[in-house]
């Protein structure tokens, strides 16, 4: 895999990564994304610095992270199911009818 050199900025500091080339418009889409929000916090919350923006946001991708692996939980247990629905289905076929 490929390794280049970036830096990405993110609440007015810059960062040096080494990543793979592969990764780097997902890293800095990231870097965009998680700007939006601390400028968007920044911006609500005129008195707080920008530590504080930048908290408030993790808090929200991380609660937002927590949904989607709850509702990915929840797809499984439905597919669990309906295959469980699928094998009773089959078993009455042939054993009850």
């Amino acid at each position: 895999m490929e390794q280049q050199s970036i830096r990405i900025s993110i609440a007015d500091r810059y960062y040096p990564l080494k990543i793979a080339i592969s990764d780097e418009e997902k890293i800095r889409a990231a870097a965009k994304i998680i700007n939006e929000k601390v400028d968007l916090y920044k911006k609500r919350y005129i008195n707080r610095d920008t530590q504080d923006a930048l908290s408030m946001a993790l808090l929200q991708f991380v609660i937002r992270l927590i949904e989607s692996e709850q509702k990915e939980e929840s797809n499984q247990i439905i597919d669990e199911l309906q295959n469980l629905d699928t094998l009773l289905d089959e078993y009455i076929k042939v054993n009850i009818s």
